[in-house]
């Protein structure tokens, strides 16, 4: 008996194989967010623009680390940016990797509170 497979990606032509671009795209989207830190930028950015200050004063990081998140989320062009005067404002570019992030957050946070009913 065989089993089906954890992670099924149907193609439009649910004859063909997906392409390896596929699975090496998601790889490098859940390396990106495999770090916490990422992740609660998102979720402070999910609120809407804001800049680096902003950020820092909500996620227990130092500026030069978040800084370093900072640029690794746009150069991945999740998030987006520009520089007004010397502040440099960020926001959800990507917002489908945003979707991602909410539904597995969001499911982890129901699984755990599940865990605690009696």
């Amino acid at each position: 008996m065989s089993s089906a497979p954890l992670l099924q990606i149907v193609p439009a032509d649910r004859h063909a194989e997906p392409p390896e671009q596929v699975f090496e795209r998601a790889a490098d989207i859940f390396r990106l967010m495999s770090t916490p830190v990422r992740l609660k930028i998102i979720s402070s950015l999910c609120a809407g623009e804001k800049n680096v200050s902003e950020i820092l004063a909500e996620i227990d990081t130092t500026q030069p680390n978040l800084s370093q998140h900072l640029n690794v989320l746009y150069r991945a062009e999740i998030l987006a940016r520009e520089r007004r005067g010397n502040q440099v404002f960020y926001r959800i570019h990507n917002h489908g990797v945003v979707a991602l992030c909410r539904t597995l957050c969001g499911m982890l946070s129901a699984d755990q509170q599940h865990a605690r009913t009696p």
